[in-house]
């Protein structure tokens, strides 16, 4: 883990074991192989393509295509200049890595080959075949040189001895073979499989065997190669084992099985070691990296896990939602996280420790919003059950259950004075209501949208609401009489956004028409169109001088406005964002992501701060700091929604798990 995050509490216990997930197969990833200086990894798909990927980044560094059917097996040569990949079209083809030029064709086998590899000099390689045979190859020239008969139905794998001397391969008749390279004579049987026999490896030093069973068996074997003697008999997968390998230190093998783990054995003893557990489908292959720190994964969930060895799977569990996490937010210290769920509950988390302090039940639905109190003390939180509820912070009581909506709640905001809230609703309901803190009385009913309304916001003062809805319009409200003040229509498509200015002078609303739009608050006119997004604008702020407008897009910008002029300052680029807000701290934005960095000339606009933040931020799959990634998010840990304030992150994921870092200051 790097040394800037202080704290990683998450709810998965896999965390620490998984580095990345390599994505980009389009079908089933058959089979993965660590380059022999371990910076490549090759991997092999139902897509009938070979990928070649960076181990540092992860990043695609070749796409083989050229086989016609899906793609079994793929293998270095000893010296990575080489890759072997074997195939359902009954042929093996060898390609250049550097340039990913197909260079043999091996054809021969009468039905499809599903393993190969090569010799330790790398000058010939072995093919497996549903056609019952084992064939060797030149690599050089292309060239059959043996076909080694003798299993009775398809084998399934093959490997060379470290010496190349002998070959080992497993059948679908129950039977691991050695064969003499030389002569094609088989040296051993080895028997004691009570099913299909799917994988086959020698330890470093060819004194032992490892094979790997399916269906009834679940097992591995360990052998040893001078006298066939059965050595081992390793247990505890449940379902088929696809694939085995040895550690280069020979005293671990790892085994990859239909349970959709992969685990470690101690050879000596049989003891198992580790179980690492994230893939989401049946993995089928496994590698260890040359310095034996990685194992290389692969699934039929499209994904190639790498595996830290050394770290052990478990880190924390902690107790979290059970369903669809919708919403995270701080509160106004930054001291606790509430988080909203479909799993009907609202909890609240200490930020210092990333323990669960309360869990705020009584929602009879989905909870989609939750805000905390100006003071906060309070917990409002929106729910799919019409109804708003108040929650006391410390206690975890429930204060009052604000009722009255006749469709879903999609959002709520507390007044700056803490003592109102505003909620909105969807569908037929259409309203903004108004409600009193302490009673829990329901003071006004706003309605004239005629479609959903997404948000709602109080202007400084508190004696305004403004409201954004599908219906394409802004509509301004009297907080004391419930009188609308003004309609601002010029939308051409929802508006999902809204906020004052620090004056309550101006409001901004963001659309799906990609605009942002200023208006005049006591007249309603229109001061500026912001135009530059390619996609809808769910997010607004202004500056706390009010000259200025940040914008946050479906299209992965974020862009800065001059309020007076409209001319467009600054444009940060892959940033899906939700939420945003400036500093007041310096020349930054907070976001529900992280902290972004605005280049601004303007001394006024911005106090100094003489220590500069912790610059964290969620970028596409990686977490990043200071603009370096730190931190790959595998698919699983992907937020579907975030919160960050000073260095704590939190993901709220749609499993309902929450994961909590804590990043070191600068």
């Amino acid at each position: 883990m790097p040394s800037s995050i202080k704290s990683l509490v998450e709810v998965q216990h896999q965390w620490s074991s998984l580095l990345q997930t390599l994505e980009g197969h389009t079908a089933y990833v058959w089979a993965v192989a660590f380059s022999p200086d371990g910076g490549t990894v090759a991997s092999a798909s139902d897509d009938t393509t070979v990928r070649l990927w960076d181990v540092a980044t992860g990043t695609t560094l070749q796409t083989l295509e050229g086989h016609t059917s899906y793609v079994s097996a793929v293998v270095f040569s000893p010296d990575g200049g080489t890759v072997a990949s074997a195939s359902d079209d009954r042929t093996v083809r060898l390609w250049d890595v550097v340039t990913g030029a197909a260079l043999q064709t091996l054809e021969g086998h009468t039905s499809y080959v599903s393993a190969v590899a090569f010799s330790p000099d790398g000058k010939t390689v072995a093919s497996a075949s549903d056609d019952t045979t084992v064939r060797l190859w030149d690599v050089t020239t292309g060239t059959a040189l043996q076909t080694l008969e003798g299993h009775t139905s398809s084998v399934r794998a093959v490997a060379f001895s470290p010496d190349g001397g002998t070959v080992a391969s497993a059948s679908d008749d129950r039977m691991v073979r050695l064969w003499d390279v030389a002569t094609g004579a088989v040296l051993q049987t080895l028997e004691g499989h009570t099913s299909y026999v799917r994988a086959v490896a020698f330890s470093p030093d060819g004194g032992t065997v490892a094979s790997a069973s399916a269906s009834d068996g679940r097992t591995v074997w360990l052998w040893d190669v001078a006298t066939g003697a059965a050595l081992q008999t390793l247990e505890g997968h449940e379902s088929y084992v696809r694939a085995v390998a040895f550690s280069p230190d020979g005293g671990t093998v790892a085994s990859a099985s239909g349970d959709r783990t992969v685990r470690l054995w101690d050879v000596a003893t049989g003891a198992a070691l580790q179980t690492l557990e994230g893939h989401t489908y049946d993995v089928t292959a496994v590698a260890f990296s040359p310095d034996g720190g990685t194992v290389a994964s692969a699934s039929g969930d499209r994904t190639v896990g790498l595996w830290d060895v050394a770290t052990g799977p478990v880190l924390q569990t902690l107790e979290h939602h059970m369903s669809y996490v919708r919403a995270v937010v701080f509160s106004p210290d930054g001291g606790t996280v509430a988080s909203a769920s479909d799993d009907r509950t609202v909890r609240l988390w200490d930020v210092a420790t990333g323990t669960a302090l309360q869990t705020l039940e009584g929602h009879a639905s989905s909870v989609r919003a939750v805000v905390f109190s100006p003071d906060g003390g309070k917990v409002a939180s929106a729910s799919d059950d019409r109804t708003v509820r108040l929650w006391d912070v410390v206690t975890g009581a429930a204060l009052q259950t604000l009722e009255g909506h006749t469709s879903f709640n999609s959002a709520v905001a507390f007044s700056t004075d803490g003592g109102t809230v505003a909620s909105a609703s969807a569908s037929d309901d259409t309203t903004v209501r108004l409600w009193d803190v302490a009673t829990g009385a329901a003071l006004q009913t706003l309605k004239g949208h005629t479609s959903f309304v997404r948000a709602v916001f109080f202007s400084p003062d508190g004696g305004t609401v403004a409201s954004a809805s599908y219906d394409r319009t802004v509509r301004l409200w009297d907080v004391a009489t419930g009188a609308a003040l003004q309609t601002l229509e010029g939308h051409t498509s929802f508006t999902s956004a809204v906020a004052f200015s620090s004056d309550g002078g101006t409001v901004a609303s963001g659309s799906d028409d990609s605009t942002v739009r200023l208006w005049d608050v006591v007249t309603g006119a229109a001061l500026q169109t912001l135009e530059g997004h390619t996609l809808f604008v769910r997010a607004v702020a202004f500056s706390p001088d009010g000259g200025t407008v940040a914008s946050a897009s479906g299209d992965r910008t974020v862009r800065l406005w001059d309020v007076v002029t409209g001319a467009a300052l600054q444009t940060l680029e892959d940033c899906l964002i939700e939420h945003l807000a400036f500093s007041r701290e310096g020349p930054y934005l907070e976001t529900n992501r992280g902290l972004l960095y605005i280049q601004c000339d303007s001394a006024s606009l911005f106090a100094p701060k003489l220590q500069p933040p912790c610059t964290v931020f969620i970028r596409e799959n990686w977490i990043t700091q200071d603009e370096s990634s730190i931190l790959w998010l595998p698919s699983e840990y992907r937020p579907n929604c975030s919160a960050f304030r000073g260095n704590h992150l939190f993901l709220g994921l749609t499993s309902g798990k929450i994961i909590f870092l804590r990043f070191s200051s600068f």
